[in-house]
């Protein structure tokens, strides 16, 4: 299916069912759905209809039997009946209207869309599913469960805290905190046996880590309370941002490397400010570490985020210091702990040769980026960025130089920078397109493009399905990918059990998959989840593992 988005906003409303409840069960309230904007040439058709929130109302199976369609005028008009499976009111309903099976054939081979997504506000609120009879010893249970739900509550952002401590220390194994780790080792060898500069510069790069996630959680709640849909990594996802990382890193590889030092370049002054006050080194090493490794989602990680993007703001923010906490754990007690640094060697010349050394780390991270860019905005783009970086590294050589060469030589390379950014901006912003870098196309045929409509319609059929909610700035689930998902034995018992393979490609924004992950409890990725028919979706760790997919699997 290509979902094609809507010109026209969407309404959904909820229209309570006139008879009474009996035999203990809620009354049958439905849930009437307009949407507008539709093109010219369906009105009057039948339309399929896919929830993308699959325990909202009935499976598809189900559905055919119990509710109606019709146009009113331009508009399309369906009365559904609400699932026994429901949960509380949401403030969304992400649907998706489609040709029926037997028109898709003809309308793709012709070029033309099949599938009509849509964002429903809700009017009014649903009550919650309840069972519909129940003995006095479970309804004894569930009454007390609601008296203990403050009890529950509290437990819960206990776990969130824990898990987001753990997933912290965790994080510091990720692939893509590696360039960070060698800029604290040369931090410890510089101060060497100065406890009190150790534990200075231990305090502030714990402070650079936990106020940078603060900022960045905050920043999170904030997007998302304004009604943006956005998750963990939401960052880089704009290749703006990425396009900046790039220049960063690439700016710290040609410091690393010795082609410049920051305080030859900056003021008198400030040169000497920064002298004085390296602990501010350490405090921005916290941020890049952040900056860098935010994207990543650790074990027990996944959870937590989930608990904090549905907690209220007070609370979800201590879950965000508790990730920044256990991030920076290592390093603060290695600053306060002498035996922890004692095996480095004495500072000497082998820092130098280390440092330099440690500049190759960070021009990978660089071609990471560019990679990252190419499978957003195309590799023209991922060209034009690799341009853009080797003109302001030009620039930055430049401002080594002396006196009047200097003056002239960075003039031109201001000037050939700035005129490479205005004719590269739009293209490096650009979404590539589908037929060049798609989920289709990069996945081949053994992995298809995911949709919420593709998987209600496979569960429909009573096959099974396993996703992998995947991004290409995530390292974890490029690991994943290759040691795990594309094993071959793994892949025969894909086959084998018939499951059908699913690719949800979260390297741009995509508010289908971001609502997706927050029904399976995640805000960010990697995710993978094996919808069995009949059976609750089963979420595996976020560091794959052959063992785990095969005893998964086995299970259906």
């Amino acid at each position: 299916l290509k979902p094609q988005a809507l010109s026209a906003p969407a309404q959904a409303k909820v229209v309570p069912a006139s008879q009474p409840a009996a035999e203990g069960r809620t009354p049958d309230e439905r849930v009437q759905l307009r949407i507008e904007g539709l093109p010219e040439s369906l009105q009057g058709r039948t339309l399929d209809f896919y929830p993308e929130s699959s325990d909202t109302f009935h499976h598809a199976a189900e559905l055919g039997k119990d509710w109606q369609q019709r146009w009113d005028g331009a508009a399309w008009v369906a009365e559904l009946p609400l699932s026994d499976m429901r949960g509380d009111t949401p403030a969304k309903l992400p649907v998706v209207l489609a040709l029926p099976p037997a028109e898709r054939a003809a309308a793709l081979e012709q070029g033309q869309p099949v599938a009509w997504r849509a964002e429903a506000p809700v009017e009014g609120r649903w009550t919650a599913a309840a069972m519909a009879s129940v003995s006095p010893a479970l309804a004894a249970a569930l009454a007390a469960n609601q008296a203990a739900a403050p009890a529950a509550s509290a437990t819960s952002l206990w776990m969130a805290l824990l898990g987001g401590l753990v997933g912290g220390l965790i994080l510091n194994l990720m692939p893509c905190v590696f360039p960070v780790l060698a800029i604290k080792i040369l931090g410890f060898a510089r101060h060497g046996q100065d406890r009190r500069a150790q534990r200075l510069g231990g305090l502030a790069y714990t402070a650079g880590v936990v106020l940078s996630f603060l900022a960045l959680g905050g920043l999170l709640l904030a997007l998302r309370a304004a009604g943006e849909q956005l998750g963990w990594g939401f960052q880089l996802q704009s290749p703006a941002i990425v396009a900046l990382l790039a220049a960063l890193f690439t700016l710290l590889g040609l410091n690393l490397a010795g082609l410049f030092e920051f305080g030859s370049m900056l003021p008198g002054r400030w040169a000497a400010a920064h002298a004085r006050h390296p602990v501010a080194d350490a405090f921005l090493s916290g941020v890049l570490a952040v900056a860098i490794a935010s994207p990543c989602t650790a074990p027990f990680m996944g959870a937590s985020l989930g608990f904090a993007i549905d907690m209220p703001a007070l609370q979800a923010l201590t879950v965000f210091a508790a990730l920044g906490l256990g991030m920076a754990l290592p390093y603060l007690l290695a600053s306060f702990v002498p035996a922890v640094v004692r095996w480095l060697p004495r500072p000497g010349a082998w820092m130098d040769t280390f440092r330099r050394a440690m500049a190759f780390p960070m021009f990978a991270t660089v071609v990471w980026l560019v990679w990252v860019l190419g499978h957003q905005s195309g590799i023209d783009a991922a060209t034009a960025l690799l341009a853009l970086l080797l003109a302001f590294s030009a620039l930055v050589w430049t401002l080594t130089l002396k006196g009047r060469t200097r003056a002239v030589l960075a003039t031109l390379a201001v000037v050939l920078a700035g005129a490479l950014l205005a004719t590269t901006a739009p293209l490096i912003t650009t979404p590539a397109q589908a037929e060049g870098t798609g989920t289709a196309s990069a996945a081949g045929e053994r992995w298809q493009p995911w949709s919420a409509a593709r998987v209600a319609e496979l569960q429909a059929a009573g096959k099974p399905v396993f996703v992998d909610y995947t991004a290409a700035w995530c390292v974890t689930c490029q690991v994943n990918k290759r040691t795990t998902l594309n094993h071959e034995e793994v892949l025969a018992a894909f086959d084998q059990h018939g499951v059908t393979l699913l690719r949800a490609d979260w390297t741009r924004r995509d508010p289908a998959i971001t609502a997706a992950l927050q029904q399976l409890g995640r805000s960010g990725v990697p995710v993978y989840v094996l919808h069995a028919p009949g059976k609750p979706p089963v979420v595996l760790s976020e560091l794959l593992s052959k063992s785990e997919v095969l005893g998964a699997l086995a299970t259906l």
